[in-house]
């Protein structure tokens, strides 16, 4: 009986209309369509069999499902949702992911919720595309009317939809925050501490479960300034950016641990991580290498460090140590002033390096860009050749 009534669906679906065709009126022909191919109750009914042979769902997700499912006598619901997906132009394993996702998407009103959803999407501008990519990522959200009002709100503050759904990625749960109760405030705060709308929606990006709950984002404000970073300083959002993951313990471990890599006092590692709050990211084995190269071989002060740590953002064998070898060579065979600071060489892009310490040496050292490219993948000579 099941493969009987597949075909009208698998016609239904078939037909739907493509996703270019104006979205109202895919709208309304996928809900007639629907619609005439009801199907009356049947006590025959099995949802997991239904999951399987025309969901796609796979025997143990079906069986997983089926348990949200268990009040579904007829296909008659589902049917109208399968065709309405795919007049969105979700394809088979899209609606199949979407399905094992949320199970009970299968039991929302096309013609009460899903429907006016889609209207009131198109009329804040998104296409088709957008509104699918939306309802395969949320669909949890997609099945309430209020997710509507909810991205007239988010689309403005992220600027585009495909920044909006870059936080839907990880967890669909960011578009059932509370706006009045949650997001509304959280971002007056943020604006209060001096961050414009686009550093809220790269903070929100990168870390969206922030933005459901107050606590979190006070949280965050009240460690920045803990760590030296007061608010409105040009630190302050990359210090809310090096907090969000972090708690208080491991942000006292990773002081503790920046003194003793790096031989700092306590003045001079508060210095370091207000200057780079990055700091709190990065691995300890990193920056134990780092230290080891920058105090023991290249000879810096622990001070002339913690008043740049910018150095230890970049790549110790992609630049550290290539650039050091060039300072060394050049310093040693008199091409550049021995008081050459080893910093103006590490901030600089690598267009201007080549352009400032490489090229004006072509004559003197015609094997100078040849071996710094080689330090650049690893492949340090044990010393650079002068001739």
């Amino acid at each position: 009986m099941l493969h009987l009534r597949q075909r009208p669906l698998s016609h239904l679906l078939s037909a739907a209309p493509a996703p270019s065709t104006s979205p109202l009126l895919s709208l309304h022909r996928l809900l007639s369509a629907a619609a005439a191919t009801r199907i009356p109750p049947n006590p025959s009914f099995a949802v997991d069999d239904y999951l399987v042979e025309t969901c796609g769902l796979t025997r143990a997700q079906a069986l997983k499902a089926s348990a949200k499912l268990s009040h579904l006598k007829s296909p008659s619901k589902p049917d109208a949702v399968l065709a309405f997906l795919a007049g969105l132009g979700l394809s088979g394993a899209d609606v199949a992911a979407l399905v094992a996702k949320d199970p009970q998407f299968l039991c929302a009103g096309v013609e009460t919720t899903l429907s006016p959803v889609v209207v009131g999407l198109t009329g804040l501008g998104l296409s088709p595309s957008g509104i699918a990519r939306i309802v395969s990522l949320a669909p949890g959200q997609f099945r309430y009317r209020s997710v509507v009002s909810k991205l007239e709100y988010y689309l403005p503050l992220f600027g585009s939809i495909d920044n909006l759904l870059r936080p839907l990625k990880p967890s669909s749960g960011f578009l059932g925050s509370h706006l009045d109760r949650a997001v509304k405030p959280n971002v007056a705060f943020l604006r209060e501490c001096g961050l414009g709308d686009d550093d809220i929606a790269k903070l929100f990006i990168q870390t969206p479960w922030i933005i459901a709950a107050r606590g979190h984002v006070l949280a965050m404000v009240a460690c920045a300034e803990g760590i030296g970073v007061p608010r409105g300083s040009g630190m302050f959002k990359s210090a809310l950016h090096a907090v969000s993951y972090v708690s208080d313990d491991k942000i006292a471990a990773k002081l503790d641990y920046l003194k003793k890599a790096f031989r700092w006092s306590d003045t001079e590692v508060g210095i370091a991580v207000s200057k780079g709050p990055f700091l709190l990211r990065r691995s300890n084995d990193v920056l134990q290498r780092m230290s080891e190269f920058l105090i023991c071989e290249v000879g810096l002060e622990p001070l002339y460090i913690a008043h740049r740590p910018a150095m230890l953002t970049r790549s110790l064998e992609g630049r550290l140590r290539p650039r050091y070898h060039v300072m060394r060579f050049l310093k040693e065979n008199g091409l550049t002033n021995h008081d050459r600071d080893y910093y103006s060489m590490v901030v600089v892009s690598e267009k201007v390096f080549v352009e400032k310490f490489i090229c004006p040496h072509k004559q003197a050292a015609p094997h100078l860009a040849e071996d710094y490219a080689a330090a650049c993948t690893g492949q340090v000579p044990a010393t650079f050749r002068f001739t």
